[in-house]
């Protein structure tokens, strides 16, 4: 590095430091009334544990530019990272529970919580047990803990998913505020048997008993019922069951789900109405995924960074 370069670059360094030498101790930057110290402390801070696909748009790559939308401080442990989404048939896989468990250890010795954590595919039964407890833990410190119990689809599991699987993933949801599941991992969570079809007292069922597995709230998708198709939202054991219809796209992106999560929780941190958040990520889901019909590699999931503007906004 040449001498000038070399001044330049401590200089920049010199500068950040001091900078954060600043707001550790507490000076006050101020950018109009606000410090930037206070802006730091601001926005709540939300953990998404998921798997990391390096090509293509569905869970944490789908979930970050979302929930930095909805300006939250966003973090990250990902239960895996994927070369690219699973629809392209060929893909690889690193599991990253070693690094899980060694990242949770060095993050308690560090004082590091999160005012929400949001799950999402847990890739084995020693995963499922380290995010238990961790979310347990968290939710002690008043964490809210949002659960998708990433299983199976189409009334059947995901290969690999086991019974032992199903147990685990029942223990997570015990720790969870708001349980997300679609109908098929409802009927496995509930031990109730897989239909083509649904009735609402089924369904109010299925609800209370993963209101017993110890959720607080329960939002179930892709329900069929001979009237039509629902999302059914059951804020609290207490609470009415409420269903809110929809009409299905007969398109396929991998991530839709990860995208209605992610709007679903990001309105409902901020207007703590649970059934409204719902009904706002499934309208604007269904605006989304009707603007992408026409895309040609429809594996690679919706490029979600160019709809944000519109996310969260309730009146859209």
């Amino acid at each position: 590095m040449a001498p000038i370069e070399k001044q330049i670059y401590d200089s920049r360094i010199l500068g950040v430091s001091e900078m954060l030498r600043m707001v550790y101790n507490g000076t006050k930057l101020r950018n109009g009334s606000v410090s930037m110290e206070e802006k730091l402390n601001d926005d709540p801070k939300i953990l998404l544990i998921n798997d990391m696909a390096g090509y293509g748009k569905v869970a944490l790559p789908a979930m970050i530019p979302v929930f930095s939308h909805f300006k939250l401080e966003t973090f990250n442990l990902p239960t895996a990272l994927v070369s690219n989404t699973l629809d392209y048939g060929l893909f690889e896989i690193l599991d990253t529970t070693e690094y899980m468990r060694n990242t949770l250890k060095i993050w308690k010795k560090l004082s590091f919580d999160f005012d929400a954590v949001c799950t999402g595919f847990i890739a084995s039964e020693q995963q499922a047990s380290l995010v238990c407890e961790f979310c347990k833990e968290q939710r002690e410190k008043g964490s809210r803990i949002f659960v998708d119990p990433i299983m199976g689809d189409d009334g059947k599991l995901y290969n690999g998913v086991t019974e032992e699987s199903v147990i685990s993933m029942k223990q997570l949801c015990a720790a969870a505020d708001v349980v997300v599941p679609n109908i098929t991992e409802a009927c496995f969570l509930s031990d109730h048997v897989v239909q083509e079809f649904y009735t609402e007292e089924e369904i109010n069922q299925i609800a209370n008993q993963l209101h017993d597995l110890g959720a607080k709230a329960v939002v179930i998708t892709s329900i069929k019922t001979k009237e039509g198709k629902y999302t059914a939202v059951k804020a609290s054991p207490e609470a009415s069951i409420r269903f809110l219809p929809y009409e299905e796209i007969p398109v396929r992106f991998p991530g839709t789900g990860d995208v209605f999560l992610s709007i679903m929780v990001g309105c409902y941190l901020r207007n703590g109405a649970l059934e409204k958040s719902v009904e706002t990520a499934m309208r604007q889901l269904e605006s989304i995924i009707r603007a992408n019909q026409g895309n040609q590699d429809k594996y690679k999931g919706i490029p979600i960074e160019q709809f944000l503007e519109d996310i969260g906004n309730e009146e859209t």
